[in-house]
Protein backbone atom coordinates (compact mmCIF):
# COMPACT_ATOMS: atom_id res chain seq x y z
CA UNK A 1 0.00 0.00 0.00
CA UNK A 2 1.28 3.21 -0.49
CA UNK A 3 1.40 6.27 1.39
CA UNK A 4 2.77 9.05 -0.76
CA UNK A 5 4.30 9.83 -3.99
CA UNK A 6 7.10 12.38 -4.84
CA UNK A 7 7.42 13.01 -8.50
CA UNK A 8 6.89 15.38 -11.28
CA UNK A 9 3.02 16.29 -12.41
CA UNK A 10 3.95 15.62 -16.30
CA UNK A 11 -0.29 15.47 -17.48
CA UNK A 12 -3.09 17.35 -16.09
CA UNK A 13 -6.43 15.98 -17.54
CA UNK A 14 -10.47 16.90 -16.45
CA UNK A 15 -10.40 13.50 -14.87
CA UNK A 16 -6.61 12.49 -13.19
CA UNK A 17 -3.53 13.67 -13.35
CA UNK A 18 -0.11 11.60 -14.47
CA UNK A 19 2.79 12.24 -12.03
CA UNK A 20 6.03 10.44 -12.99
CA UNK A 21 8.32 8.74 -10.24
CA UNK A 22 11.07 7.22 -10.64
CA UNK A 23 10.75 6.71 -14.06
CA UNK A 24 6.89 5.47 -13.97
CA UNK A 25 4.33 6.98 -15.08
CA UNK A 26 0.80 6.89 -13.10
CA UNK A 27 -2.49 7.60 -13.13
CA UNK A 28 -3.93 9.20 -10.10
CA UNK A 29 -7.50 10.23 -10.41
CA UNK A 30 -8.00 13.61 -7.68
CA UNK A 31 -10.61 15.75 -6.62
CA UNK A 32 -9.94 18.58 -8.73
CA UNK A 33 -6.99 18.02 -11.24
CA UNK A 34 -6.46 21.91 -12.07
CA UNK A 35 -5.57 22.86 -8.91
CA UNK A 36 -2.25 20.37 -9.60
CA UNK A 37 -1.65 23.42 -12.63
CA UNK A 38 0.56 25.31 -10.73
CA UNK A 39 2.80 22.16 -10.33
CA UNK A 40 2.92 20.70 -13.86
CA UNK A 41 6.53 20.29 -14.44
CA UNK A 42 7.43 20.50 -11.06
CA UNK A 43 7.75 18.35 -8.28
CA UNK A 44 5.05 17.37 -5.72
CA UNK A 45 4.28 15.20 -2.74
CA UNK A 46 1.01 13.56 -3.55
CA UNK A 47 -1.03 11.65 -0.54
CA UNK A 48 -2.29 7.95 -2.09
CA UNK A 49 -5.12 5.77 -1.84
CA UNK A 50 -4.97 2.10 -3.61
CA UNK A 51 -8.03 0.78 -4.14
CA UNK A 52 -8.23 -2.90 -5.99
CA UNK A 53 -11.09 -4.90 -6.91
CA UNK A 54 -11.42 -7.69 -9.28
CA UNK A 55 -11.60 -6.12 -12.07
CA UNK A 56 -9.21 -2.62 -11.93
CA UNK A 57 -6.79 -1.31 -9.57
CA UNK A 58 -6.61 2.39 -8.87
CA UNK A 59 -5.13 5.38 -7.46
CA UNK A 60 -6.55 8.33 -5.67
CA UNK A 61 -4.43 11.11 -4.86
CA UNK A 62 -4.86 13.88 -2.36
CA UNK A 63 -3.20 16.85 -1.38
CA UNK A 64 -2.40 16.61 2.02
CA UNK A 65 -2.60 14.14 4.78
CA UNK A 66 -6.20 15.39 6.14
CA UNK A 67 -7.65 15.15 2.65
CA UNK A 68 -6.71 11.55 2.50
CA UNK A 69 -8.09 10.78 6.37
CA UNK A 70 -11.53 12.48 4.68
CA UNK A 71 -11.58 10.61 2.10
CA UNK A 72 -10.92 7.44 3.78
CA UNK A 73 -13.77 8.22 5.92
CA UNK A 74 -15.99 9.29 3.14
CA UNK A 75 -16.06 6.12 1.26
CA UNK A 76 -16.31 3.88 4.80
CA UNK A 77 -20.21 5.10 4.50
CA UNK A 78 -22.37 2.57 3.15
CA UNK A 79 -23.39 3.97 -0.83
CA UNK A 80 -20.33 6.32 -0.98
CA UNK A 81 -17.53 5.15 -3.29
CA UNK A 82 -14.14 6.38 -4.46
CA UNK A 83 -15.42 8.74 -7.31
CA UNK A 84 -18.26 10.01 -5.28
CA UNK A 85 -16.15 11.03 -2.44
CA UNK A 86 -13.56 12.31 -4.56
CA UNK A 87 -16.87 14.67 -5.82
CA UNK A 88 -17.59 15.45 -2.56
CA UNK A 89 -13.88 16.67 -1.61
CA UNK A 90 -13.76 18.40 -5.43
CA UNK A 91 -16.44 21.22 -3.83
CA UNK A 92 -13.53 22.16 -1.32
CA UNK A 93 -16.05 22.78 1.44
CA UNK A 94 -14.67 20.13 4.49
CA UNK A 95 -15.26 22.52 6.91
CA UNK A 96 -19.12 23.03 5.49
CA UNK A 97 -19.25 19.25 4.93
CA UNK A 98 -18.08 18.62 8.84
CA UNK A 99 -20.19 21.10 9.85
CA UNK A 100 -23.59 19.68 8.09
CA UNK A 101 -22.82 16.17 9.45
CA UNK A 102 -22.31 17.34 13.02
CA UNK A 103 -25.33 19.38 12.51
CA UNK A 104 -27.56 16.56 11.15
CA UNK A 105 -27.74 18.96 8.03
CA UNK A 106 -29.52 16.64 5.30
CA UNK A 107 -30.26 19.01 2.95
CA UNK A 108 -26.87 20.57 3.06
CA UNK A 109 -25.27 17.57 2.67
CA UNK A 110 -27.62 16.20 -0.70
CA UNK A 111 -26.01 19.40 -2.56
CA UNK A 112 -22.92 17.24 -2.91
CA UNK A 113 -23.20 15.47 -6.14
CA UNK A 114 -24.94 11.48 -6.19
CA UNK A 115 -25.88 12.03 -2.40
CA UNK A 116 -29.74 11.60 -1.96
CA UNK A 117 -31.89 11.76 1.11
CA UNK A 118 -30.81 8.56 1.94
CA UNK A 119 -27.10 8.91 1.51
CA UNK A 120 -26.71 12.02 3.46
CA UNK A 121 -28.88 10.21 6.50
CA UNK A 122 -26.20 7.43 6.08
CA UNK A 123 -23.51 10.17 6.20
CA UNK A 124 -24.61 11.73 9.41
CA UNK A 125 -25.27 8.45 11.31
CA UNK A 126 -22.13 6.96 10.15
CA UNK A 127 -19.77 9.79 10.49
CA UNK A 128 -21.08 12.02 13.34
CA UNK A 129 -19.10 10.68 15.73
CA UNK A 130 -16.12 9.56 13.98
CA UNK A 131 -15.27 13.23 12.73
CA UNK A 132 -14.87 15.08 16.09
CA UNK A 133 -11.09 14.85 15.55
CA UNK A 134 -11.06 15.68 12.33
CA UNK A 135 -13.10 18.90 13.01
CA UNK A 136 -10.07 20.79 14.20
CA UNK A 137 -7.64 20.29 11.89
CA UNK A 138 -10.18 21.00 9.34
CA UNK A 139 -10.41 24.49 10.99
CA UNK A 140 -6.93 25.10 11.09
CA UNK A 141 -6.51 24.19 7.45
CA UNK A 142 -5.11 27.19 5.79
CA UNK A 143 -7.63 28.27 3.62
CA UNK A 144 -7.58 32.16 4.66
CA UNK A 145 -3.91 32.62 3.52
CA UNK A 146 -3.48 34.61 6.49
CA UNK A 147 -0.78 33.22 8.60
CA UNK A 148 -1.21 35.51 11.79
CA UNK A 149 -5.42 34.16 11.85
CA UNK A 150 -4.21 30.61 11.25
CA UNK A 151 -2.18 31.03 13.96
CA UNK A 152 -4.93 32.80 16.02
CA UNK A 153 -7.72 30.19 14.99
CA UNK A 154 -4.70 27.08 16.52
CA UNK A 155 -4.16 29.18 19.57
CA UNK A 156 -7.99 29.05 20.04
CA UNK A 157 -8.28 25.06 19.24
CA UNK A 158 -5.13 25.11 22.23
CA UNK A 159 -7.52 26.81 24.31
CA UNK A 160 -9.75 24.22 24.21
CA UNK A 161 -12.83 25.69 21.98
CA UNK A 162 -15.10 23.53 20.16
CA UNK A 163 -14.67 23.81 16.05
CA UNK A 164 -18.00 24.93 15.46
CA UNK A 165 -17.19 28.56 17.67
CA UNK A 166 -14.08 28.57 15.78
CA UNK A 167 -15.80 28.62 12.61
CA UNK A 168 -17.99 31.04 13.74
CA UNK A 169 -15.41 34.07 14.92
CA UNK A 170 -13.63 32.76 11.64
CA UNK A 171 -16.07 34.27 9.72
CA UNK A 172 -15.83 37.18 11.17
CA UNK A 173 -12.10 37.46 11.53
CA UNK A 174 -11.69 36.82 7.96
CA UNK A 175 -12.59 40.17 6.89
CA UNK A 176 -10.09 41.73 9.34
CA UNK A 177 -6.47 43.05 9.24
CA UNK A 178 -4.78 43.38 12.35
CA UNK A 179 -0.69 43.03 12.29
CA UNK A 180 -0.50 40.78 15.23
CA UNK A 181 -1.49 37.31 15.89
CA UNK A 182 -2.40 38.56 19.39
CA UNK A 183 -4.86 40.96 17.80
CA UNK A 184 -6.73 38.46 16.12
CA UNK A 185 -7.34 36.47 19.30
CA UNK A 186 -7.97 38.95 21.24
CA UNK A 187 -10.71 40.04 19.13
CA UNK A 188 -11.62 36.45 19.02
CA UNK A 189 -12.15 35.87 22.81
CA UNK A 190 -14.26 39.03 22.35
CA UNK A 191 -16.37 37.43 19.67
CA UNK A 192 -16.72 33.97 21.47
CA UNK A 193 -17.63 35.82 25.11
CA UNK A 194 -20.71 37.40 23.22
Amino acid sequence: MYEYFIGKIIEITPYHIVIEVAHIGFLVQVANPYAFSAHLGGDVKLYIHQAVREDAQSLFGFKNAEEKALFLKLIAVTGIGPKSALAILAAEDNAGLLLAIQNNDVKYLMKFPGVGKKTAAQLVIDLQDKLKSYQADVVTTKVTENALLDEALEALIALGYKPKEIERVKKILIKEMFETTDAYISKALKLLMK
